[in-house]
């Protein structure tokens, strides 16, 4: 294995960096239309907020990996990726109602992990399909861990599913409540930043000149 070869051949993290910014517009569109409406409060509107501006790439992402394994060709990690964000899609929307349903305060600091989820449930599915990639190129759960280490998608990939929900919580505990449908865009969209590690995927291959 390349010490160095995180990144051994063109993983294709280019296509999915032009995914992430029509999720945020679609989501504040919404969001915006919805707070014009009436529908500031309203959990069917935050819901497809929450959808549009936390989880529309990964819908995008999905569509890129179906469309790849109908071409055919080899398998990449940026399809592997893509893949695991499509499967992550309902887990928020699972959490959401069951939270409701329980009675927590979705609009105080114990709500706080309500977005948190909707940002980075996709980015939870795809590091573990990663993983799973890694597995299959490896053969050994070892040389995968290994390998996982040593790949700068999935170390930063891991890094912001460890470090966005105390952000996340720490701006509920100083004051801020997703009030409107509008704050909840902008909030699901803050936590949501999915487009890092495509983006150090595609810099380090650039670096290479992959």
């Amino acid at each position: 294995m390349d010490d160095e070869g995180e990144l051994p051949e063109s993983e294709g993290f280019e296509e999915l960096i032009r995914y992430t910014i029509p999720g945020y517009v679609l989501g504040l569109i919404a969001g915006v239309f919805l707070d014009m409406q009436g529908y500031q409060r309203s959990p069917i509107g935050q819901w497809l907020v929450r959808t549009l501006s936390g989880e529309g790439e990964s819908i995008l992402e999905g569509i890129y990996s179906i469309r790849q394994r109908f071409l055919g060709g080899a398998s990449t990690m940026a399809e592997a990726y893509g893949w695991g964000k499509l499967f992550g899609l309902a887990v928020p929307w699972i959490i959401d109602l069951a939270s409701r349903l329980a009675g927590v305060n979705v609009y105080g600091a114990e709500g706080f992990y309500i977005p948190y989820f909707y940002a980075l449930s996709d980015q939870m599915g795809a590091n573990i399909s990663g993983m799973l990639f890694l597995k299959r190129k490896e053969g050994t759960w070892i040389g995968a861990f290994d390998r996982y280490m040593h790949h700068p998608v999935m170390v930063a990939s891991l890094a912001i599913i460890v470090i966005v929900p105390f952000g996340l919580l720490l701006l509920r505990i100083y004051g801020f409540s997703p009030t409107t449908q509008t704050f909840t865009a902008l909030e699901t969209i803050v936590a949501n930043l999915c487009w890092i590690p495509p983006v150090v995927g595609w810099y380090v291959q650039r670096k290479r000149g992959i």
